[in-house]
């Protein structure tokens, strides 16, 4: 396919460049705005086990589920218009939690927002290639650091605004920014609608892409990109369920240290963001990038089997950088398919199935925990998890498009 010509990157589509950047910054604060302030929550709102667990399980669960409808309800209703209907139903949901007078609420709340964030997380990258064809690797590189630091903010605001304003003020002001995004949304609408030209430029072809999640299950190139995108999540929800309790255990670690290298972790996706997709984009050194990411990874895990209280911030650096792969995987959604059609629908296949295993991920490396009595098990598990993304990044790397293995092309 011949690449779109290069504007520049304001021209005509300034609405959709700030649309695109606020929702990406939507798509992690309701996730990260709640752990901090949990404690305080729990002193109005009675919380058990089952319940916090099932506040940890919801967010990838409702990825899922909602991953496998937008595709369709997007060619029936369009990416904008359904994008604004997302960012409504994440306002009240973000609303509706600050206002939560009980368990039940609380937990219908938070699956309300985060359905709209799955609707969100399938179509930023079809968004991306409609408005940005000609520069897909720059624009996915900064709506991924956008999701990189509404990732950190959350958590640094949350416990202040809770002392100073109560928990439901630190939990329900994120609807303010949902309402702000939908502002240059609704403007493209009008915009249309009117008459006026969207600021979607006409180099994209016209032909129509494949359109169902029965169509994108009979593709290796989906499924390829399917476990690339699950060995980044998988690892990285373990992660965060269960790293610090990891270090305390086998490297002796602080609660404050471990604390600190969890940080330190999730820090390693901010530079990872921001590089990974201009390489891929414009160098296409798709086989590098996986190869360092499952290396990372194998080593980083081998470290800490091995040698715990030897240079564990090494350790916990290298399965830092291993989920790289995920802002990969968003930029492969886009090179991969030939119209924005095509990446709606692979965009929702390859997050639909992704998330429905990563939120198996914690609970899996919790019972092998639980079953064994220590961490070498689970540090198995993870290693191992890491290894089909080298098979699969074999099969992403190649320049071909997923309507391709539709037409049998």
């Amino acid at each position: 396919m011949t690449r779109p010509p290069s504007r520049p990157l304001w021209a005509g589509r300034s609405l959709a460049l700030v649309g695109i950047v606020l929702v990406a910054f939507n798509l992690r604060t309701a996730v990260a705005s709640l752990s901090p302030i949990l404690a305080r929550l729990q002193e109005d709102i009675a919380l058990g086990p089952a319940v916090v667990g099932l506040l940890g399980m919801l967010p990838p669960l409702c990825y899922a589920v909602f991953g496998i409808a937008t595709p369709r309800l997007a060619r029936r209703i369009g990416l904008e218009p359904m994008l604004v209907g997302a960012l409504v139903v994440l306002g009240v949901g973000l609303a509706w939690r600050g206002l939560a007078g009980s368990a039940v609420a609380l937990v219908l709340a938070s699956a309300l927002a985060f359905a709209a964030i799955g609707v969100g997380n399938v179509l930023l990258p079809p968004l991306v290639k409609r408005y940005f064809p000609d520069r897909i690797g720059l624009m996915t590189t900064i709506y991924v650091t956008a999701m990189s630091v509404s990732t950190f903010i959350p958590p640094l605001v949350a416990v202040p605004v809770a002392e100073a304003s109560g928990w439901r003020v630190s939990l329900g002001e994120w609807a303010v920014v949902a309402a702000l995004s939908l502002v240059p949304w609704i403007a493209l609408l009008v915009r249309s609608k009117r008459g006026r030209q969207a600021a979607a430029p006409a180099t994209e072809p016209e032909e129509a892409g494949p359109g169902g999640f029965a169509q994108m299950a009979r593709s290796p190139l989906a499924w390829a990109l399917t476990v690339v995108f699950t060995v980044s999540g998988f690892n990285a929800y373990a992660a965060f369920a269960w790293l610090p309790q990891m270090l305390h255990d086998i490297a002796g670690t602080t609660p404050a240290e471990a604390g600190a290298l969890l940080a330190l972790y999730a820090a390693m996706g901010l530079p990872a963001g921001l590089v990974v997709p201009i390489i891929a984009a414009r160098y296409g050194r798709i086989r590098l990038l996986v190869g360092v990411s499952v290396a990372s990874f194998v080593v980083g895990y081998l470290g800490l089997l091995f040698a715990p209280s030897t240079a564990t911030w090494l350790w916990v650096v290298l399965i830092g950088i291993g989920p790289m792969i995920f802002p990969l995987t968003l930029v492969l959604i886009n090179l991969r398919s030939r119209t924005h059609t095509g990446a709606v629908a692979l965009s929702g296949f390859v997050q639909s199935v992704g998330y429905l295993i990563v939120a198996v991920g914690p609970l899996v490396v919790g019972l092998l925990h639980q079953a064994s009595g220590g961490w070498t098990l689970p540090l198995v598990l993870l290693l191992v998890s890491a290894l089909p993304a080298a098979v699969a990044g074999v099969v992403v790397a190649r320049p071909r498009f997923v309507e391709d293995d539709r037409q049998g092309r």
